[in-house]
């Protein structure tokens, strides 16, 4: 596997050549996919995870949005590109949210929570950066995975474990695809939507797990397998800190699991 340390990046997403290349059966045995959720410019989280990427040689690496917005967002965004033809791009509702600020859309309080973090982010991103974060893609289809943000309809789009049948369905929608994975809550969990496999893959940067580490998701030939990697976060508070990012924190509650469950699932879902 090709070593994505020092590497120049990649800035044009080319996601559609992983699916060639994966489709292609070019790759030795079992299909390895790891999927990245919301990294929140958690730099030293980032890193931990792609350290393992890199030791157990994944095919492909999802992205599955909300990479910028947070302390460190030009190194999170670049640091996946040096993956280059490796990494596929999902859009989250916070890479949006960037977007709409740079072109005077973002419907937000200007003096409220979204805002303030996309300007952080915005702030500090090349054109580069921001031409690739334009190109990102609503889904990412490898196989018989889909990866979303929210749901595959929308970016905003809640599902929790306390999500009933009805509602995981319609979450899922009209799609063909076994596994459908996605991210927003930044919440671990399984359930099944009749012949579809709902998988969250959890949160890198900003976990709401009750507890440390930066949590992901690898699919192993259609095999679900739920990870938490440990890290300094320590040192990562202190590094979170330096920035002078205005929400550090929130941040740094989250990645030392004073953040609970049980008060994710009452802030996203107090109405299941």
């Amino acid at each position: 596997m090709r070593s994505i340390r020092g590497a120049a990046p990649q800035i044009v997403p080319t996601w559609e050549r992983v699916v060639r290349r994966l489709s292609s059966g070019c790759h030795d045995g079992p299909m390895r996919i790891a999927v990245l959720s919301d990294v929140h410019g958690n730099l030293p989280a980032l890193d931990a995870v792609l350290a393992a990427v890199e030791d157990e040689g994944f095919d492909a690496v999802v992205s599955g949005g909300d990479v910028v917005t947070g302390p460190m967002p030009a190194a999170c965004l670049e640091r996946l590109a040096r993956l280059g033809d490796r990494v596929a791009w999902v859009r989250g509702n916070a890479d949006r949210e960037v977007l709409e600020l740079l072109a005077g859309t973002l419907e937000e309080d200007p003096h409220g929570p979204v805002a303030r973090q996309a300007a952080w982010a915005a702030a500090r991103l090349s054109a580069e950066d921001r031409e690739l974060l334009a190109a990102f893609a609503a889904t990412v289809r490898l196989g018989e995975v889909l990866v979303c943000h929210g749901t595959p309809a929308s970016d905003t789009g809640i599902v929790t474990p306390r999500a009933r049948p009805r509602r995981l369905s319609a979450a899922v929608g009209d799609t063909d695809a076994a596994i459908v994975v996605g991210g927003h809550v930044h919440l671990q969990f399984v359930q099944r939507a009749g012949s579809v496999q709902w998988v969250n893959a959890g949160s890198v940067g900003m976990p709401y797990e009750g507890a440390s580490g930066a949590f992901w998701l690898a699919i192993v030939d259609g095999s679900i397998d739920l990870r938490r990697t440990a890290y300094d976060t320590a040192a990562a508070a202190a590094a979170i800190r330096a920035t002078g990012y205005p929400d550090a924190d929130d941040q740094i509650a989250a990645i030392t699991g004073a953040i609970t469950r049980e008060e994710a699932m009452d802030a996203f879902d107090p109405h299941p």
